[in-house]
């Protein structure tokens, strides 16, 4: 274990020196990564990943399999770690050794930062579609076997670029250069999201580029687990246009698109938005009336129906539209639209908390295999997550479960018979802990 060799020297307490010094031993400050280790055994997630590389190195200079650094990886960056170059001493931390099934100790050090950055950067294309593929397979294998309704929510997103990263773009209205991924959920029957995948895109890719593809592999998917299984798709207004629609129609699935206004929908919606305006007289800001009709664009074979929200936030009359092939009410239709406004913020979780906007290699299949590592460890937490059901740690962010139940200080000493992670006594939550191990753990004492 390396140690800087300078004592650090504090103000005197009580007459007493206080120094301290990098030498304490076996210690970690990250115990909770025995829970990340668990629940990927359960899901099988970089089993799943490593499944979709081909190992080109000589087998005899080979000393850490695929599947133990992408562990190391993917667990480092559930810790908080987003950088290879942080693995330059948490190679000897015993509770990530342990979660990558290593006996603690300098013996058992992990893949260095060397290691790691040649396995990054030497993920191909071809390599990153098997691994989103094995990934997708384990998510839906998550979902409830009497799914009988499933939603996919698309999104786009940006992943701002810092140097010249290949397929990156600038974009003059942001002012800032960008990849721009996709991030595709499934919602079952039941409402419970989960992250099926991402997609790392150019940043000059048009909205629907590489959506086809996406969806058509998850359809297929679905159909064959769910044979009777209803399908919906469901986007913002970047998705409503001709092709999308065309492709769902063509495939019998439904779908709520966001429609961006013209001066065409303000004419038809006139009537709806005359009736906002009556009730805002004696309601106040924040009414909002509901309507429908039909419109056919230019680009569309035939007229569609449109939902639209009329609503007067501060004053100002705002009418948002949706296009849609669902009968129902018109209000129960928009705010269903309205739930994929959730996925943002998953995404928003996800870019801050698992640091998925952090494509910095400069090639742009490296790039999209470190998306992929963050979305593993999406996937991870979303499974910890849900078996902490009953809990306010159901519905916390990332970085919140990731401060109150991974960072936990903790020894941990190996003898010739067991090896003991001694946590605090004065540790919090050891509630939430007990929860994790029995329902990670069931049938054990």
């Amino acid at each position: 274990m390396k140690s800087s060799g300078s004592d650090l020297r504090f103000p005197a307490l009580a007459g007493r020196e206080v120094v301290a010094r990098f030498d304490g031993g076996p210690l970690t400050s990250d115990a909770g990564l025995v829970w990340v280790a668990q629940a990927d055994r359960k899901l099988g997630v970089t089993e799943a990943l490593a499944g979709g590389i081909v190992d080109r190195r000589q087998a005899g200079k080979v000393k850490h399999r695929l599947e133990e650094i992408l562990r190391e990886r993917v667990y480092a960056l559930l810790a908080g770690y987003p950088d290879a170059n942080d693995l330059t001493y948490l190679r000897e931390d015993p509770a990530l050794q342990v979660a990558c099934g290593q006996r603690p100790g300098e013996e058992s050090r992990l893949a260095s930062q060397p290691t790691v950055s040649r396995f990054e950067n030497g993920v191909g294309s071809k390599e990153a579609l098997r691994m989103g593929l094995g990934l997708a397979e384990r998510v839906m294998a998550q979902l409830p076997e009497e799914a009988r309704a499933v939603t996919l929510d698309v999104d786009a997103t940006d992943d701002e670029c810092h140097g010249q990263q290949e397929g990156e773009a600038f974009n003059a209205y942001y002012d800032e250069h960008w990849y721009l991924p996709l991030y595709r959920h499934v919602t079952d029957g039941q409402g419970r999201q989960r992250l099926l995948g991402t997609l790392l895109r150019p940043g000059n890719a048009a909205a629907t580029k590489g959506l086809f593809g996406l969806l058509w592999r998850a359809v297929k998917r679905l159909r064959r687990r769910f044979p009777e299984v209803q399908l919906l798709l469901r986007a913002d207004s970047g998705f409503g246009v001709a092709s999308v629609m065309a492709w769902c129609e063509a495939h019998g699935i439904d779908y709520l698109l966001g429609l961006r206004s013209n001066q065409r929908l303000q004419t038809l919606s006139t009537p709806i938005q005359m009736d906002a305006a009556l009730t805002y007289r004696w309601a106040g800001d924040g009414c909002k009336e509901y309507g429908e009709f039909r419109y056919k664009a230019g680009s569309w074979p035939k007229k569609r129906r449109v939902i639209v929200q009329a609503e007067i936030p501060r004053g100002a009359l705002n009418p948002r539209y949706v296009v849609t092939n669902l009968e129902g009410d018109p209000e129960d239709l928009y705010e269903r639209y309205c739930v994929r406004g959730d996925r943002e913020n998953r995404t928003k979780a996800m870019k801050l908390g698992l640091d998925s906007g952090r494509t910095s290699c400069h090639r742009f299949g490296a790039n999209q295999g470190r998306l992929l590592l963050a979305t593993a460890a999406c996937v991870g937490m979303s499974l910890r997550q849900e078996r902490l059901q009953g809990t306010r740690w159901a519905t916390a962010q990332v970085a919140t479960v990731r401060l109150r139940l991974l960072k936990v200080g903790t020894s941990i000493m190996t003898t010739c018979r067991k090896m003991g992670v001694h946590l605090p006594m004065a540790y919090p939550d050891q509630d939430p802990w007990e929860q994790l191990f029995r329902k990670l753990l069931p049938g054990q004492t």
